[in-house]
């Protein structure tokens, strides 16, 4: 994992820096800064609403008694987005963009939870460190034993 990570740090820059080279010289240098700035600005406004839509989705869910999971990922993936958007780069922006446009994040969204599905364990029930809280299953409530043994006193 750390050999990924390092490599994702060295090689994205690079490509970034090569893209500001190319388009700087094809676009020249104030055309090129205002392209960074202009998707900076419309970034921003997108990740706001898209981030707003994500809460209000997940309000929803959970008022109906749903399970919000694909509103969580798709949280964390507008999140992502907006990190991205203010990383200057036509590369990270690209990335940022597709994270924010709907039916691309569906796509992202179903490939990051096919990869969790097998790491994440969800129980629903009580507390287990504390065992009264613990629901019981049907078997337990109706054949429960009385309890049996020596009762000490302190």
């Amino acid at each position: 994992m750390f050999a990924r990570l390092l490599l994702l740090f060295i090689i994205v820059p690079i490509i970034e820096l090569a893209l500001f080279i190319l388009l700087g010289n094809r676009l020249g240098l104030s055309t090129t800064l205002l392209v960074i700035i202009i998707t900076a600005v419309i970034g921003a406004a997108l990740t706001k609403s898209q981030g707003a839509k994500a809460i209000h989705n997940f309000q929803s869910a959970m008022a109906q008694g749903k399970m919000p999971h694909k509103e969580i990922v798709d949280g964390l993936l507008i999140l992502v987005a907006g990190a991205v958007l203010l990383t200057p780069g036509f590369l990270t922006d690209t990335i940022g963009f597709l994270l924010l446009f709907a039916p691309t994040r569906a796509v992202i969204r179903s490939l990051v939870t096919g990869k969790l599905a097998d790491k994440v364990n969800v129980s629903v029930g009580g507390n287990p460190l504390d065992p009264e809280l613990e629901p019981r299953r049907e078997d337990e409530a109706t054949h429960a034993k009385p309890a049996t043994g020596k009762v000490i006193d302190i």
